[in-house]
């Protein structure tokens, strides 16, 4: 049996060791051959395949990225689209794909195997916002980078006693927020799933320059505002209808500043949330995942999605998993109101 790993979407910690694990059992044990697919479905669009074995995957435990390249394509968008998949799993030979991404990724991933596209997903994003597992590879390290730039940023707030707004990622959910903030001593968390009141934060951030402490507002991107829309740079869209988003942090330092009269600044996070070297966790987590992974294609399991459920591996049904969004659920959210303000 023949193959192919795919890595799509964003960039991730973690998405070598899957890969490096995948590669090593399934020829160790299994006797498989594999080939690399480039640049997630793009690559599957334009026959951009290159062969995979121990010796590639050497190394790559402690690399962030991907060595296989990634992209937020999707092929459903393109002309021909299935036909090209098809085309090129048959001129190479492949048997069947492990598919390793996010919720736009595997929701692609689920709409192949229904085609009868024979593959194995593997959730990844440092947003852990793919339902089915209780953690996604990518998050710890995110949270980790976070809650350090926090702690960096406490020290020069309360230099300069000006309050600090801290934006990370997270389109539909809250996740990075919630943990960084709670590690990080953030004094105001806003996140997607609960909409705040810019008084109301004025309010919190006030009381902490009432007792001589500089405050620190840790917003996730997708967070909005009770009385407007969602605060982007642009409209544009990529090939699976979201918004780019990027804004709601300077846009609350500016109304922090023009309601309170006091200096605010913002940092964006960005995209070092998601480079650099995974975290043990992250390595531990995607490693156990794409052993299990290659072992479910062994089996000919199909259609499913390895996940974590308390420490065991389990396995479920693709079209579960991507079904909907994890996010923050509100008692997981009030349950850390104390800090806050």
């Amino acid at each position: 049996m023949k193959v192919g790993v795919l890595t799509g979407g964003g960039d991730c910690p973690g998405l070598n060791a899957v890969i490096r694990s995948v590669v090593r059992k399934g020829v160790q044990d299994y006797s498989l051959d594999f080939v690399g697919v480039r640049d997630g479905w793009l690559g599957l669009l334009r026959n951009d395949v290159v062969p995979l074995d121990i010796s590639s995957v050497r190394g790559i435990l402690p690399r962030g990225g991907t060595i296989l390249g990634s992209s937020r394509t999707n092929p459903f968008k393109h002309d021909d689209g299935l036909r090209r998949v098809r085309d090129t799993l048959v001129a190479h030979d492949v048997d069947a794909l492990v598919v390793i991404g996010g919720e736009d990724t595997l929701g692609v991933a689920t709409e192949l195997s229904r085609q009868g596209i024979n593959l194995v997903g593997v959730p990844k994003t440092i947003d852990n916002d793919v339902s089915g597992t209780d953690y996604t590879f990518g998050f710890d390290t995110a949270v980790g980078i976070a809650t350090e730039a926090i702690d960096r940023l406490h020290t020069t707030a309360e230099s300069h006693m000006r309050a600090l707004v801290v934006e990370v990622m997270g389109r539909h959910s809250g996740w990075i927020a919630l943990h960084a903030g709670i590690a990080g001593g953030a004094n105001v968390i806003l996140i997607p799933e609960r909409s705040f009141d810019i008084e109301q934060v004025c309010e919190q951030v006030m009381r902490r320059f009432e007792i001589n402490y500089a405050p620190i507002v840790v917003v996730a991107e997708g967070a909005v505002p009770k009385e407007g829309q969602m605060v982007v740079k642009d409209r544009s869209l990529d090939e699976f209808g979201h918004v780019r988003l990027s804004g709601i942090g300077e846009w609350l330092a500016q109304e922090i500043t023009a309601r309170t009269g006091k200096d605010a600044r913002t940092t964006v996070l960005g995209h070092i949330q998601r480079g650099g070297s995974p975290s043990a966790f992250d390595r531990w987590l995607a490693t156990r995942f794409g052993l299990h992974a290659i072992d479910a294609v062994k089996e000919r399991d199909f259609g499913c999605m390895v996940a974590l459920r308390g420490t065991r591996i389990i396995r479920l049904p693709l079209a579960e998993a991507t079904a909907e969004n994890k996010v923050v659920e509100p008692t997981l959210y009030d349950e850390f109101e104390v800090f806050f303000g």
